[in-house]
């Protein structure tokens, strides 16, 4: 497939209109390992409880011979040190991110959704153990990390029964998967980080110091990076309802250096601690995001 056609290069917003969740995930995940010449993620170990096709140099004893003697087919059994990796995603849905800077854009929501479903699909094609927490200002979904057959469904179900909510309480949700992930695994959380930084900075400190990977896409709208519009305009706090005139030409600049000296102190903050920051704007290919992984 031309690079020039693959779905995860394309608009976010143009592929969004291909389909639901599940066909743009599956799409974007297409064109991503079309692309893509190696794993990603590097693993731990992981829950696994299902059976493989046997492959030379596997050790006889794993070999289930009730299959053999019913199908006449070798398939060994995979345990819980066979496989790779345990990963929970956590997907901010609260009010703020139901926000989009122009009519053509997909919401924070809508794209961290999109990029969650396929980061999911990518994780669980490789075998790896994939669960959702999803929370605004408190938890709402939780769907445990598993490989079997059905958990990408469940994965997006959870997403598309999550509304969007109000408040965040990120500290809460952050460490409501401590509980979820007995051994060492992967942590991806989707979020425009509008919450107090560091409370949830603790909690992810609190990750990493269990052993976990922890990696952080920061959302933005590209509206909300750089300050634009008419002579004058209202901005509404979407969680609080509090508002505020202003003149955006005349706060551009002051506005600009902010946001990027917000960017720069999460940035700096997680990299102190080890944690992978990646910032975001809603109009990046979704292949382009994931690439941010491999």
């Amino acid at each position: 497939m031309p690079a020039a056609q693959r779905v995860d290069l394309l608009d976010p917003a143009e592929v969004a209109r291909l389909g639901g969740i599940e066909i743009v995930a599956e799409g974007v995940v297409e064109g991503f390992l079309t692309g893509l010449h190696r794993s990603p993620f590097r693993g731990f170990s992981v829950e696994f409880t299902e059976h493989r096709a046997y492959q030379p140099g596997d050790e006889p004893r794993y070999l289930d011979w009730k299959i053999l003697a019913r199908s006449d087919r070798l398939f060994v059994k995979q345990f819980e040190e066979e496989t790779n990796l345990r990963a929970m995603i956590l997907v901010d849905a609260s009010r703020s991110m139901a926000w989009r800077g122009a009519p053509g854009r997909l919401t924070k929501r809508a794209y961290a959704d999109r990029l969650a479903a396929a980061l999911a699909l990518i994780l669980l094609r490789q075998r790896d153990a994939t669960g959702l927490v999803t929370f605004d200002d408190a938890v709402r979904q939780v769907v445990p990390a598993r490989v079997k057959t059905g958990q990408w469904t469940r994965f997006v179900r959870g997403l598309l029964d999550t509304p969007d909510g109000r408040g965040t309480a990120a500290y809460d949700a952050l460490r409501h998967i401590t509980g979820l992930l007995a051994r060492r695994g992967l942590v991806v959380l989707l979020s425009d980080l509008l919450f107090d930084r560091e409370l949830a900075l603790t909690a992810l400190r609190y990750l990493r110091h269990r052993g976990h990977q922890v990696i952080v896409f920061h959302l933005m709208d590209p509206a909300e990076v750089q300050l634009s519009g008419p002579p004058e305009v209202r901005f509404r706090d979407p969680e609080s309802s509090a508002s505020v005139v202003v003149r955006p030409r005349e706060l551009a600049r002051a506005y600009g250096e902010t946001v990027q000296r917000e960017m720069a102190a999460w940035r700096a903050a997680c990299r102190r601690h080890g944690i992978a920051y990646h910032p975001v704007q809603t109009d990046m290919p979704f292949g382009v995001a994931l690439r941010l992984l491999a």
